[in-house]
């Protein structure tokens, strides 16, 4: 009868695994299930991020076990005394506040429950149609004497049979600036082919270096996500920590924030904060307008340039050349000196470029103010006084005004309602639309591939500001590789059509992280001298499904997430201090073993 129950415990256990497997077949569910009282189990596959991408290279889904959230863990023993309530009402999704840790105790009798679900010998337990699962990970709390913070296990598979298990454990220490804690290469490997009885191991390096990481801002509290770093892979590692060589394989990576007041491109960022203003009181019916800073208002500079214009009414007549016409110094020419050579004002601003850039920078700082603005300007053009010059193909009302105009008669507007405030925004997405493609023609050489998509005009003007904002995190992304790591074309060009072609298909999103393949030559010296962020080495024998692999790797950052919240104490004693010469290293080694049922 006891025999009869552990078997029908295993089975119920195996079903449920199998029915998460399958519903995440069609959909990788959002919340963690329930799993007897103290575990909760995730399927973790498709795009989401693996949180054991450095320890394990399958990409497979898989399943995440850890501690149920304010569950007490319960022995397992007593979980088969359990009726069915919890698997009648199957899969119950669950809020989970963030990962916690299950014993190592209890997480080896789960990998025990898996293995015997897993294996073919196990007749007795009367499970027909036995399928290989996905591989299991288990999130521990690091109690025993190793630190162990997580335990795997795989099916090993011959066609559509299971023939054995590959077992993982990963093990941290530290953080310590203590080096004498650092293994030797030549131990490791040597461990390892004594583990394995392999006679000949091969080695694997990777190092993660910080280029550039956004500090945080004087005076402020918040701290930039904004980080540039390199990720090198090489074969045939000499010793621990040794700098990759320059036939490694190289990836940047990019994650970059607008918005830094130390950004080169910042008073365009700020110039782009206006156009969103504005979009979001057509969107919304209430603008927010800046306060009045200046003595002298955005009425009174439009006034003056209209008048100027009066006066050279010659040099904005039709046949005008553009060349001659006037230079206006906006706030976007007013940077520092040096990102001129990267990113200078056009010199073939319209009037009605022109115009934006005054009223930007006065910064309009009501309804009635814009309306007077805009009053002035149509009755300057109705009457002939000015005869401004307009960039073909310009899509903005006020433009087609002044083009009507040239042909003596234009049509009557209201300058009622959100009109006033779709002529302004109209002008200023007109207007930045050319600056950011100026660049990406003229600077990173980027042909239009994509660029019909960003500067499109038969889409609504909401979905064309969030088409310039993407514009304006690609310019803030070329510009601080310019700056900041000396790109040229051959570099930029590339970086250009990959960030083009994620923001074709995705919508904003400045957390991503773009990557750009990269000759490790180009970067050298920005990590040469330095400490890697990372730096690992894999020891491998074998091949295929025989393939065994044991990792040693030190890391500046606690390698397991649920690590930090579980351990607290662990670092107390072992305080970072930023002015060290030496780099506090997390100390973490995955070993694997395997077991064969045939």
């Amino acid at each position: 009868q006891r025999g009869g129950k552990k078997r029908f415990y295993v089975r119920k256990r195996f079903i449920f695994f199998f029915r998460i497997y399958e519903e995440g077949r069609e959909r990788i569910p959002e919340h963690p299930y329930l799993f007897e009282t103290d575990v909760e189990i995730c399927l973790i596959g498709g795009s989401c991020k693996s949180p054991i991408e450095r320890f394990w290279n399958g990409n497979n889904t898989i399943y995440i076990l850890q501690k149920a959230q304010c569950n007490e863990e319960s022995d397992p023993a007593e979980e088969s005394k359990a009726d069915d309530a919890i698997y009648a009402s199957e899969l119950l999704p669950k809020e989970s506040s963030g990962p916690a840790a299950l014993s190592v105790r209890r997480a080896k009798q789960l990998i025990s429950l898996y293995t015997m679900v897993q294996n073919p010998n196990m007749t007795h337990l009367e499970i027909s149609d036995l399928v290989a699962l996905p591989p299991l990970w288990i999130r521990c709390d690091g109690s025993d004497p190793e630190h162990t913070y997580w335990l795997g296990a795989e099916p090993l598979k011959a066609g559509n049979k299971i023939t054995g298990i590959n077992f993982y454990m990963v093990t941290c220490d530290g953080p310590t600036a203590d080096k004498t804690c650092f293994a030797n290469l030549e131990e490791l490997k040597m461990a390892h082919k004594m583990k394995h009885h392999s006679s000949v191991v091969m080695t694997k390096g990777f190092a993660q270096y910080e280029l550039i990481r956004g500090a945080a801002i004087e005076d402020t509290i918040v701290e930039s996500e904004s980080n540039i770093y390199v990720d090198i892979t090489w074969n045939t590692v000499e010793k621990i920590l040794e700098t990759p060589p320059l036939i490694s394989a190289a990836t940047l990576n990019i994650t970059l924030e607008s918005g830094d007041p130390r950004s080169p491109v910042y008073q365009l960022y700020r110039e782009l904060q206006f156009l969103l203003a504005l979009a979001e009181g057509l969107k919304t019916g209430v603008t927010e307008w800046p306060e009045l800073l200046e003595s002298e208002s955005a009425v009174e500079l439009v006034q003056e340039f209209l008048t100027d214009l009066k006066k050279k009414l010659d040099g904005y007549c039709i046949s005008g050349n553009s060349n001659e016409t006037e230079k206006i110094k906006c706030d976007t020419a007013a940077v520092d000196s040096s990102i001129k050579s990267i990113f200078s004002e056009r010199g073939d601003l319209d009037f009605a470029e022109q115009l934006w850039c005054k009223m930007r920078s006065k910064c309009v700082s009501s309804y009635q103010e814009l309306i007077e603005c805009f009053t002035r300007i149509i009755k300057s053009v109705e009457h002939g006084e000015i005869q401004p010059w307009i960039h073909q193909g310009s899509s903005s009302l006020l433009s087609k005004l002044i083009q009507q105009s040239y042909h003596g008669k234009i049509e009557v507007v209201s300058l009622s309602g959100i009109t006033p405030i779709q002529m302004l925004l109209e002008i200023g997405l007109d207007k930045m639309k050319k600056d950011y493609v100026s660049f990406f023609i003229v600077k990173s050489g980027s042909c239009l591939l994509f660029q019909d998509y960003f500067i499109s005009t038969s889409v609504d003007l909401q979905e064309q500001v969030h088409r310039v904002q993407k514009l304006h995190h690609m310019l803030e992304i070329m510009v601080s590789c310019t700056v900041l790591l000396q790109f040229k074309h051959e570099n930029l060009f590339p970086l250009t059509q990959i960030c083009m072609k994620y923001y074709k298909e995705n919508p904003l999103n400045e957390k991503h992280t773009f990557q750009l393949p990269i000759r490790p030559a180009f970067v050298k010296k920005f990590y040469q001298n330095d400490h890697p962020e990372i730096w690992k080495v894999d020891i491998s024998s074998g091949h295929g499904q025989r393939e065994v692999k044991t990792t040693w790797q030190v890391s500046t950052n606690p390698p397991v997430e649920h690590m930090t919240s579980n351990n607290t104490g662990l670092f107390s004693d072992s305080t970072v201090n930023g002015s060290s010469e030496e780099r506090m290293y997390f100390i973490t080694m995955a070993k694997c073993s395997q077991v064969h049922f045939m």
